[in-house]
């Protein structure tokens, strides 16, 4: 199958707006950011971390339903289990880099302490406990639970699809039994080896959001078509959400002030209150209603790079992450005025999406030579170098094409010699043959080459 036509059979849309809650999740979670008041998860009942997550299991369905239907359910359940190792890579990777974050952080500014203000002291000050809680993900801490939740409940789409084999309702029944058992027994995972803090995503609530995901993009339910009468309750309902939303400017009566504490359990991000579920299914219709045949703007080279974060969102998200701690260290020196505050948001967001321009042309591996590419040996005779007596000395002028390059491939291979660091006193060794039956000798020189010590005799 040619890469067009696989680019064809994408769906261009989960990809954009998987990018764009890429780019959300950015803005939302640099320490202090201003720009965050003006982001949707102020001014609604669900933020981008619902978008990911249904997206993420509408993907799932497509991806992996094709696994169970061609390879059957063991090898189905290879690959699920494959992407779960790289989930759980991710997690270890996205929490080592940004711990490194924090330290270079300590040791280039005086204050504050970046390793407090994330809160992982814990792992500084006990590394070996931390980290035995760290792999066995019973120590999470709050700015590092997306992964863990996503990953136990990739864990559970082979027992979905399988009992989907049996009938669609027995699919349905196990991630509505879960979120109901969750809220009736309390299940939760500890985060914390030292306390009964639970995981800020608690994976028996957001597997709900998930699975319907999970179902759409199998098929098993059908979106419903486009009924004005859906449309008006669906906006009806978004609107009088707005005095149950984070920001309390929404609420000036102490009516709407009471009536957000009492529904608090129902509104709560932990354990996906339903009423946020309610929320996003209802944006989610009239956005896809909204965009009912306008499906031409995804090909507009506007929103590629969008699409290519979304294409990429695992690597993109760990990008995203440390991205934004940066940028509240960045905000923390420079002060949060307009012009700091947008070159950290806007410049982050660019990043971003040269990052995802940058993977993606790497997955087309450039490197490869292509077809109806003239050889090495080839380019070699035409530069007309193979005629000169000193081949290798012979100057070919579009050398100087790759300047840039080579000078960038020189700088790169500088950089070890640059860290390394010289010692006058240090010892060199040298391994000597002497003697006809040749025993070797090994010299210890101290500054400089001497003469050997030692003879034939004393090694008898």
């Amino acid at each position: 199958m040619t890469g067009q036509s696989l680019h064809k059979q994408r769906n261009l849309k989960l990809d954009f707006f998987r990018g764009l809650a890429l780019l959300i999740i950015f803005i939302n979670h640099i320490p202090a950011n201003e720009l965050l008041l003006y982001t949707p998860s102020r001014f609604g009942l669900s933020d981008a971390a619902e978008v990911f997550v249904f997206l993420s299991g509408y993907a799932a369905a497509i991806a992996y339903g094709r696994s169970f239907r061609t390879s059957g359910l063991w090898l189905g359940s290879v690959r699920v289990f494959y992407r779960c190792g790289q989930i759980y890579g991710a997690h270890l990777a996205l929490f080592m880099l940004l711990a490194a974050v924090c330290v270079l952080g300590n040791a280039v500014f005086e204050e504050p302490d970046y390793i407090h203000r994330l809160n992982i002291r814990y792992f500084f000050d006990d590394t070996q406990e931390a980290l035995l809680g760290l792999i066995s993900l019973r120590y999470v801490p709050n700015y590092f639970d997306i992964l863990p939740m996503y990953l136990v409940v990739m864990l559970w789409i082979p027992v979905v699809w399988t009992l989907s084999r049996i009938h669609i309702a027995l699919a349905f029944a196990f991630p509505i039994g879960v979120y109901l058992a969750m809220w009736r027994y309390g299940l939760e995972l500890s985060a914390d080896l030292h306390s009964d803090r639970p995981w800020f995503f608690n994976p028996f609530g957001w597997q709900l959001i998930f699975f319907t995901g999970f179902a759409f993009g199998s098929g098993w339910i059908k979106p419903p078509g486009h009924k004005i009468w859906l449309a008006a309750i669906c906006v009806a309902f978004v609107i009088l959400s707005l005095p149950l939303s984070p920001e309390p400017a929404l609420r000036p009566t102490e009516f709407l002030i009471q009536l957000h504490a009492g529904l608090q359990p129902w509104l709560d991000k932990t354990h996906l209150g339903p009423l946020r579920w309610a929320y996003f299914m209802a944006l989610a219709y009239l956005v896809t209603t909204f965009l009912r045949n306008r499906e031409h703007w995804l090909n507009s080279k506007a929103v590629r790079p969008i699409i290519e974060m979304g294409q990429q969102s695992l690597p993109i998200f760990i990008v995203t992450m440390a991205l934004s701690y940066v940028g509240g260290m960045f905000l923390d020196q420079f002060g949060h005025e307009v012009a700091a505050l947008t070159a950290v948001n806007l410049g982050g967001c660019a990043l971003l999406l040269l990052t995802a321009r940058t993977m993606a042309w790497l997955k087309s591996s450039p490197w490869k030579v292509q077809s109806g590419r003239s050889s090495l040996s080839a380019a070699w005779h035409d530069d007309g170098a193979s005629d000169s007596l000193f081949p290798v000395f012979a100057v070919r002028p579009s050398r100087f094409k790759q300047t840039p390059v080579m000078v960038l491939v020189a700088f790169v291979a500088a950089v070890p010699l640059s860290l390394s660091q010289r010692n006058s006193d240090a010892h060199y060794s040298m391994v000597a043959m002497r003697g006809a039956e040749g025993i070797l000798v090994q010299d210890r020189v101290h500054g400089h080459v001497n003469e050997a010590v030692g003879t034939q005799e004393n090694f008898k």
